[in-house]
């Protein structure tokens, strides 16, 4: 795969997986019936965004340690919640996971040769 395709993937996976946890915790399957405060979630994945958009590759291997945080958050709530709040866990880790790979992919692509 070329450092294009990783840089694509990263993004839309960011962008799926900034929006879903908004919709998760404002409509879908709120903790609190009509929401949550735990909708501000969502906003450390805003911060990496532009220089994934971007295609910086410092915030590549920084955001990749911070997706780790919703892997892990993905799979206590799949392990913990029920019905569609499950399924909304499982389409965090899935979303973080290859958020993760195509981030790492990204970095490993544009390394510069060691002489």
């Amino acid at each position: 795969m070329t450092a294009r395709t990783y840089c694509l993937t990263a993004s839309g996976c960011l962008i799926a997986l900034t929006f879903l946890c908004f919709a998760w915790e404002a409509r879908l399957a709120p903790v609190q019936p009509g929401g949550s405060w735990l909708v501000l979630k969502c906003l450390p994945l805003l911060a990496p965004l532009f220089g994934i958009l971007h295609g910086k590759r410092y915030t590549y291997q920084w955001s990749s340690m911070l997706i780790l945080a919703y892997v892990t958050e993905g799979i206590v709530r799949a392990t913990t919640e029920q019905g569609q709040a499950r399924w909304l866990a499982i389409s965090e880790i899935a979303l973080s996971l290859v958020f993760f790979v195509a981030a790492i992919g990204f970095v490993r692509r544009t390394a510069r040769p060691r002489n």
